[in-house]
Order: C-alpha cells, then sequence, then structure tokens
C-alpha cells in the first residue's frame, strides 16, 4: 500500500502529540509508584472508563473479529460478547469493594483477604505468573497483529516493526507512569475510532460489494445472523451455549476478569471515589461491547466478498509473508481501497489502538513486577523513587520479552483460545472470594494448579492423538477445578480470625457469607445490597445488548427488529438511570484499617 505525504504527515502528527501527555506527566510519575502506578487515586469516572475502552481496542481486535465473522459468521461474536455480564457483574458488584480496598494493585488484595505464608505465596506467585508470563502473551498477540498489519500496509518486516514499536511504548509507559498513560488512551481512542468508521465507509462502497444493500444480499443469511444456525448443535454448543452457560464466569481473561482483576482492577482502583469507579466500568462495557464492534464487522462482511479465500489475500499481496496469511489478515487486506488522507488516518488509528493496549500491559505489568514482588519479597524497605526506576527498566525488559515471544504466535483466534484455556476454571472464586469468609489461600492455590494441570493434560493428550473438543474439555476442566479447590477450602485451615475482620472492616461486603465476621467487626451492615446489584446487572445487560443487536438490525435494514431493540434500550436506559443513584447515596467513609499490607508481614 502507498503512503502519500498527507499520510505521513497525519501519521507524525498523532505521535506527535502523544508525547506531550508523556513529558508533562513525567515528573509527576516519578514522585511515587502511588503516582506511577495508580495516577494517584485522583483519576475521574470518564477518563478511567474512557482508558480502559482503549486499551481493550488494540490492532488485534479487528483481526480477531475478522477472524471469527469470516470463519463461522457473525454469531460467532458470542465468544465475546458473553463477557458482557461477567463486565456487568464487575460493575454492579465489585466496583466499589475494589475501591474501598485501597491496594495499590489488585494482588496486594491476597495479603489483605488471606493470612500467612500462603497468602503471600499466592501474591508473589501470580505476580510473576500474570505480570510476566500470562502479560507478555496478551502483549505477543497485539505484536502479532500490529505486524500484520504493517507487513501489508508498510512492508516492514516483523524485527522492524518490532523494534519501532518497542521503542516508542517504552518511551512512553516508562516516562508518563498511569496518569500518562490514561490521556494518551483518551486521545489515541479517538483516532482509533475515527479510523475504524473510516475503514468501514469505505469498504462498503467498493463497487464489488455495492453498498450496505448489496453487501446484505451477497453475503449468505446464515452469516448475518445474530445467533448460529440451531439446525447445527455442535455450532450452537461451541458458539452460543458455551460462552453464556460456562465460559463468561469460569474463565479468567484480561479485561474480563470474573470480579475484575489486572488493569481493569487498577482503573478502579485509581478512580477518586466508589462512584468513579462504578460509572467508569459501566461506560467502559458500554461502549466495549455496543460502541465498536459494528464498524469492524461490516469490514469483516466485505472482506468476504472481495477476498472469499486465503488465497485471494495472497494474490493480492504476494509480498506479505506466508505465515502471516490467516484470516485474521484480512482487516489489513481490505485497507488498500482507503484513499489519501484516510489511509494515514487508518495507520494513525491502528498505531493508537497498539499503544494505548500495550503500554497498559505495561505499567500494569511493571505493577506487578516490582510492587508484588520485588518490593515486597526482594527489597522491602528502598525509598520511593528507586521503586519508580525499577519500573521503568522493568518497562523496558517485558517490551524486549513479549517482542521475542511473537515469534512464536499464529492468528488471532488462536491466540484467544491459548488464554482461555490457561485461565479456565478459575473464575467461580474470583467471584465467590469476596463474599464467602471460608475461601483461603490454598483455595488459590489448588485452582490454579488443578486448571493448568488440567489443561496441560487435554493439551498433550491432542499432542498424541486423543484430542478432546475444546467444549467438553472446557467443562472438564471448570469442573475438575471447582471440586479441588472447594475440597481444599474445607480440609485447610480458615484465615486467621483477626485478618478477616480487617478485611470486612476495610471492605464491608454484603450478603450472609460475613454473618459472623460482621458482628465482630463491629462496623455495622454493608453499604451494599445485593438483590439492587442484581437488578443493575440484569437491567446494564439488556441496556448493553439491545443497543449492540438494535444497531445491528438497522444496518442490515431489519426494521421491525430494530424497532423492538430501540424500545428495549430507552426503557433499559431510564432504567439504568434511576437505579444507579442507589449505589451510592447510602455510601459510607470506610474506616481507617488496623494494619496495612506493608507492616503486617
Amino acid at each position: 500500500m502507498h503512503l502519500y505525504p498527507i499520510d505521513w504527515i497525519i501519521v507524525i502528527v498523532s505521535v506527535a502529540i502523544c508525547f506531550l501527555p508523556a513529558l508533562l506527566y513525567a515528573r509527576r510519575a516519578g514522585s511515587s509508584t502511588a503516582e506511577f502506578f495508580a495516577s494517584g487515586r485522583a483519576a475521574p469516572w470518564w477518563l478511567i472508563g474512557i482508558s480502559m475502552v482503549a486499551t481493550t481496542f488494540s490492532t488485534d481486535t479487528p483481526n480477531f473479529v475478522t477472524d471469527l465473522v469470516r470463519q463461522k459468521g457473525v454469531a460467532n461474536n458470542w465468544q465475546w460478547w458473553a463477557f458482557l455480564l461477567t463486565g456487568m457483574l464487575t460493575v454492579f458488584f465489585y466496583a466499589s469493594m475494589w475501591r474501598r480496598s485501597r491496594v495499590l494493585t489488585d494482588l496486594e488484595f491476597y495479603e489483605i483477604r488471606y493470612s500467612g505464608r500462603p497468602a503471600s505465596f499466592v501474591r508473589g506467585f501470580r505476580a510473576i505468573y500474570l505480570g510476566l508470563f500470562f502479560n507478555c502473551i496478551i502483549m505477543a498477540s497485539v505484536n502479532l497483529a500490529a505486524c500484520k498489519i504493517a507487513n501489508v500496509m508498510l512492508g516492514l518486516s516483523m524485527t522492524s516493526s518490532l523494534l519501532i514499536c518497542g521503542v516508542i511504548n517504552v518511551f512512553f509507559a516508562a516516562t508518563s507512569g498511569l496518569w500518562g498513560v490514561l490521556v494518551i488512551d483518551m486521545i489515541q481512542f479517538g483516532i482509533a475510532m475515527s479510523a475504524s468508521f473510516a475503514a468501514a465507509y469505505f469498504a462498503v462502497k467498493q463497487p464489488q460489494v455495492g453498498g450496505l444493500s448489496g453487501l446484505m444480499h451477497k453475503i449468505d443469511p446464515k452469516m448475518l445472523n445474530l445467533l448460529p444456525d440451531f439446525g447445527d448443535w455442535s455450532l450452537v454448543l461451541s458458539i452460543l451455549i458455551m460462552p453464556l452457560a460456562v465460559q463468561w464466569w469460569s474463565v479468567w481473561y484480561p479485561g474480563s476478569e470474573p470480579g475484575g482483576g489486572s488493569y481493569i482492577a487498577q482503573r478502579m482502583l485509581a478512580a477518586k471515589t466508589e462512584p468513579d469507579a462504578l460509572r467508569g466500568t459501566l461506560f467502559f462495557n458500554a461502549a466495549h461491547y455496543a460502541l465498536r464492534p459494528w464498524p469492524w464487522i461490516i469490514v469483516a462482511l466485505c472482506s468476504l466478498i472481495i477476498y472469499p479465500n486465503l488465497s485471494d489475500i495472497k494474490a493480492a499481496f504476494p509480498n506479505v509473508d506466508d505465515k502471516l496469511i490467516k484470516h485474521d489478515i484480512a482487516y489489513s487486506a481490505m485497507l488498500k481501497f482507503l484513499p489519501p488522507g484516510f489511509m494515514g488516518l487508518m495507520v494513525a488509528g491502528l498505531l493508537a489502538a497498539y499503544v494505548s493496549t500495550i503500554i497498559t500491559h505495561l505499567n500494569w505489568g511493571t505493577s506487578y513486577v516490582v510492587h508484588d514482588c520485588y518490593r515486597r519479597f526482594m527489597n522491602p524497605g528502598a525509598d520511593e523513587k528507586h521503586y519508580v526506576l525499577v519500573g521503568r527498566v522493568a518497562t523496558g525488559f517485558l517490551m524486549i520479552a513479549a517482542s521475542l515471544l511473537t515469534y512464536v504466535l499464529e492468528s488471532a483466534e488462536a491466540n484467544f483460545k491459548l488464554m482461555v484455556s490457561i485461565g479456565a476454571g478459575t473464575g467461580l472464586i474470583y467471584l465467590l472470594r469476596w463474599f464467602w469468609w471460608r475461601i483461603n489461600a490454598w483455595s488459590e492455590i489448588a485452582a490454579m494448579v488443578s486448571s493448568f494441570a488440567i489443561s496441560a493434560g487435554f493439551f498433550i493428550a491432542g499432542k498424541y492423538g486423543h484430542k478432546v473438543s475444546g467444549d467438553y474439555s472446557l467443562i472438564a476442566t471448570v469442573l475438575g477445578t471447582t471440586f479441588v479447590w472447594v475440597l481444599i477450602t474445607y480440609i485447610t485451615p480458615a484465615v486467621d480470625h483477626a485478618t478477616l475482620v480487617r478485611f470486612y472492616q476495610l471492605v464491608r461486603p454484603a450478603g450472609p457469607g460475613w454473618k459472623h465476621i460482621r458482628a465482630a467487626a463491629g462496623v455495622g451492615p454493608s453499604p451494599d445490597s445485593l438483590p439492587t446489584a442484581l437488578l443493575g446487572w440484569v437491567i446494564g445487560c439488556l441496556f448493553v445488548y439491545s443497543a449492540l443487536f438494535g444497531a445491528g438490525s438497522f444496518i442490515y435494514g431489519r426494521t421491525p427488529q430494530a424497532i423492538v431493540w430501540t424500545i428495549l434500550f430507552i426503557f433499559s436506559g431510564i432504567a439504568l438511570a434511576g437505579i444507579l443513584p442507589r449505589f451510592w447515596s447510602h455510601q459510607q467513609p470506610a474506616p481507617t484499617p488496623v494494619l496495612t499490607t506493608t507492616n503486617q508481614h
């Protein structure tokens, strides 16, 4: 693809603009780890919400959606649409509690919720496992998509792409801290979304497509449907039933963790207040599921007309590395139809999406490595500026590790399934640990070990010719993991009573699971209401799904369906606006905890 001077000017200006927040926040970020990793706990809801959306909008996201649509149709997106149930659960059940916990990272939670060496072990192990190993897999997946796009659009090799992007990312993340990341995310989200809509507009304008009406007539109706063909049971099971019945609550997946976690928890912990944490997470879920998908889906559908087979992509781009030719590269191939100016906007948008995701993962992963490993176990007595310096060095190390891992991965959907399989079976414990006092650190250790062991067993069996369907292996992993951690919970000692009392005084979870601890804590009932949270969850899911499917119905020209979805959207929106004030109208300031994580251990 050829970029004109106007394109390069747009790309350079968009990158230059993002250097300003990095430089402006450099001194503030270097003052303390609270500023570097949690923006001083002063971020407004709209900024953390936009940052969450920008982070989950990476270069591999449109590739991933294209991969899904080209292989099994629009309904295949239920593999990630189902995670809205998790997201809304975080909004109404967990956001306020995360903010009340006052931890710097979500891993610090382990040493305020549990006691003894097992609690310390879980915190340290997950700091390395998630901050280094798992985080590098995520960043490598994003790197792979960026390399495919750069190879198609600019002719850059994988090594060249990784070197250029690595320097930019490390500069932004290591210099600005979380404040700079949040502001850069906001700028880059606007650029990336503008580019996405432009790509969809010019895709449907192609003569082979013939506009939206031509697209609707030329594509197999089964590929357009929002639900899979119920005549194919295996398809329904894999892309609808399993995501909605099992996957959303049982799988730990970055950005969609049951109960919140990773950079979602980091944003909630950075919020000014509990209402800001809740509002920001609600905005994220609405934008993530209702605003972003359709431009990508439209481009994916158009690609089925212009490049129905992978060989067509190869013929159109003969210089592209054969290793990169998968269905997910079709999104990049469709960008050749953008005119001058818009091509530059798209390059800038994809670069913005890439950078916003990577710098968040660098900051988040570094917070684990520095705060939850280095500071906690290796060098607990240094000053704040020392830890910030170590964090900046660790940022560069994480980027190098992720870049090297990029050479191993293959496609967007394969990477998604890899991450889902690694986190399978552990989700339920992350939901219940807030509401049931009996869960302990051994419960979490058992869940992690059993989930990994069962998943590894299925992987090894597949290598030796005994492959089990992904759906059945997921069910077996969830059941096996749940049985193991529940059993271990009952046969291991309970968490120290004083630790449980301090945790309740700090977080004040609702429900019967803390009844006797609540009586001993002496701080009164929880400010939260489980029935109200459940109602908010149902209304919130209806609100977002009606917006998502209503937009799709209008695009498809299915007016009666669009009207029904619009009515549901309006009424659920009114109900949501009415119920939200209940979540902070009775908020009480949390008492000062008796012990902090640092002096307790």
